[in-house]
């Protein structure tokens, strides 16, 4: 007999569909800024062409850079290999790039535009704390999200909220700077563009809080079906959010900015992350996967 929880979850490809509309919406504000700000036609083309490309080809490299993972050979890290190597063989999937994280905080992310061009990178911090039977349920959770592809769309969101923050900050400083100038029209469009990247970025916020909580219960659903072992990865996060809990605050802001990419999120007790978080309770996640393991006898 099939319980709900190992049928498809068609909920995340819904979001994932809705996110991506309001983001190609995003995409056209984007050009409008651009031209509300005199640019002419071939300039624009250019910058969206040339930000679409960069996005393409280099958001997981991004991603990487600031996390500081580094790509791992087999030969150096075998057990880790042979772990995903199993999940994937199983599942029917190519196998990632793995990548790991000079890191004592324990966590593990995933970052590509698809299964065929993925990396998913652990921190050392993780592989001190968990058993090979854990380290799977994370791993097959972050693989998850690669086969969902959900992680593209966070990416894309992000990358978003950080441009219009950018130009939030361009056109303040610069309406304040010409205070005074009699060209009023002037001083009317950069009001506008201000109130434009501001409706960009609160869109863009709220779209990755909105696919972020959801994409973590389906994740943590289709690590449960990939390996059969929902308990383990419940295990593996209370090890892991026990370690966090324990984790200087200083330590914790330094990898805030990939709170969205992790498996739990690092927030500090002096941040406002705590009040908008990217993930579901974590005391929620396991209770789900531990009935999903009570289902199952």
């Amino acid at each position: 007999m099939q319980h709900p929880w190992q049928k498809r979850d068609t909920g995340i490809t819904v979001r994932i569909v809705f996110c991506l509309s309001i983001l190609a919406l995003l995409y056209i504000i984007f050009i409008a800024v651009l031209a509300r700000m005199g640019l002419g036609f071939f300039p624009i083309m250019i910058i969206s062409a040339g930000f679409i490309l960069a996005q393409w080809f280099f958001s997981d490299k991004i991603v990487l850079w600031s996390s500081g993972a580094k790509i791992v050979t087999s030969d150096q890290y075998p057990s880790l290999h042979s772990i995903i190597e199993r999940i994937v063989s199983r599942n029917n999937m190519p196998k990632p790039k793995i990548a790991v994280v000079p890191n004592r905080i324990p966590n593990a992310f995933a970052t590509g535009k698809g299964p065929s061009n993925s990396v998913v990178a652990v921190t050392t911090g993780i592989l001190e704390i968990l058993d090979d039977d854990e380290l799977e349920g994370v791993l097959a959770h972050e693989l998850t999200h690669v086969r969902n592809r959900d992680v593209m769309v966070i990416t894309l969101a992000s990358l978003f909220s950080t441009i219009a923050f950018q130009v939030m900050q361009f056109g303040y400083f610069g309406s304040f700077y010409n205070y005074g100038d009699r060209d009023r029209n002037n001083g009317g469009g950069t009001l506008i563009i201000i109130l434009v990247a501001f409706v960009t970025w609160l869109v863009s916020f709220f779209i990755i809080r909105a696919i972020s909580r959801y994409r973590e219960y389906s994740a943590d659903r289709g690590s449960a079906q990939m390996t059969g072992k929902p308990a383990k990865l419940a295990n593996a996060l209370m090890k892991i959010s026990g370690t966090m809990n324990q984790t200087p605050d200083k330590d914790l802001r330094q990898v805030e900015g990939l709170n969205a990419f992790f498996i739990i999120p690092a927030i500090s007790t002096s941040t406002f992350a705590n009040l908008f978080s990217t993930h579901p309770p974590v005391e929620k996640r396991i209770q789900r996967l531990l009935d999903m393991e009570a289902s199952m006898y």
